[in-house]
């Protein structure tokens, strides 16, 4: 290009520049206007968030506050009454079948002046017979400590295996006629996998230091010397359970060669059996054999914040390990 033709005229050059825009002013404030409206919204959020945050705190506190201490100030302002104590589910280390959680009630409640007896109504399949066992053995302390507060067991739904176990202990057991009653006997699951990784191709390695440490590991074959100590074992469990049965039932039991082979029968069989001694609810038991109508709960209900950490704690792993390895120990159910 020649410099003929060059524009060299800065007055041209601002006429090709665009203008700039006559509401440039109203543009940067409205942008101004909406950030701050922005901020004002979500400062509005989180000051709601905190307060429903706080709010909800505010409620647990104060509902962790009656759960743990109301209960306590009705038993207080009673006189006399029945004393209830619930089992509601499998004989385990947790939950309202552990020892740890029926024993403290158990002593609350025959400690309690104002308690006639005490009254323990059982809902459970059966669990660990090393639970059951402690339980028992607190029963039949108490029972030396407090030989006029007479226990009695009332069966809802099911009564079996660990649950017998301890209802075994009692004065005297009421049931429902169509109630689940007895299976005396001990039981030890699980699964061998070893046939499948066979065809699978995988091969397991154990390695151990002791010739049976490795005692019902499920990917492993089962030798008879194994299996025959696990026998042993199941029978010295059965034979301490028929031994609580027994002492507990005395001469009320109508012994049969099925009686503690691990069947169980209804209610009405039970009777029949001496099993059970008869038919009852919570109510009528209360009513009709303790004459104190009042009923007082014992039961040691989990708490909100054991639940809420059970929920949200690091346990939920180990649940699962142990579960896993659950069908590896004795169990009566």
């Amino acid at each position: 290009m020649s410099d003929n033709n060059r524009n060299d005229n800065p007055n041209d050059l601002r006429a090709a520049a665009p203008a700039p825009s006559s509401n440039w002013e109203r543009e940067t404030l409205e942008r101004l206007v909406f950030a701050t409206v922005r901020e004002q919204r979500a400062a509005r959020r989180w000051g709601i968030f905190f307060k429903l945050s706080f709010l909800l705190l505010a409620f647990f506190a104060i509902w962790a506050y009656f759960d743990f201490n109301f209960g306590s100030s009705d038993i207080e302002a009673l006189g006399r009454h029945t004393a209830l104590i619930e089992i509601d589910g499998a004989i385990e280390d947790e939950g309202s079948g552990a020892a740890d959680t029926v024993i403290p009630s158990l002593n609350k409640a025959f400690s309690d002046p104002g308690s006639a007896a005490v009254v323990l109504r059982i809902n459970s399949p059966g669990g660990s017979p090393v639970q059951a066992g402690i339980i028992v053995d607190e029963i039949q302390r108490l029972k030396k400590g407090y030989p006029n507060k007479p226990l009695y067991v009332v069966v809802d739904e099911i009564c079996a295996s660990g649950g017998y176990y301890i209802a075994a202990a009692a004065d005297k057991i009421y049931v429902n006629k169509a109630s689940i009653v007895g299976s005396v006997g001990v039981l030890m699951d699980g699964f061998g996998f070893t046939g499948l990784m066979d065809k699978l191709g995988v091969e397991r390695r154990l390695l151990t230091a002791g010739e049976n440490k490795g005692f019902l590991d499920p990917f492993s074959p089962q030798s008879d010397k194994q299996k025959q100590h696990a026998l042993e074992m199941l029978n010295e469990i059965h034979e301490q359970f028929i031994a609580v049965v027994r002492a507990g039932r005395g001469k009320r039991l109508k012994e049969t060669p099925e009686i503690f082979s691990g069947l169980y029968w209804t209610g009405a069989k039970a009777v029949e059996m001496g099993l059970a001694d008869g038919f009852g609810t919570v109510d009528t038991v209360a009513r009709d054999v303790v004459k104190a109508e009042d009923i007082i709960d014992y039961t040691a209900h989990e708490g909100l914040p054991e639940r809420v950490l059970k929920k949200f704690g690091a346990s939920v792993g180990a649940g699962a390990v142990h579960s896993i390895y659950r069908g590896a120990v004795p169990s009566l159910r």
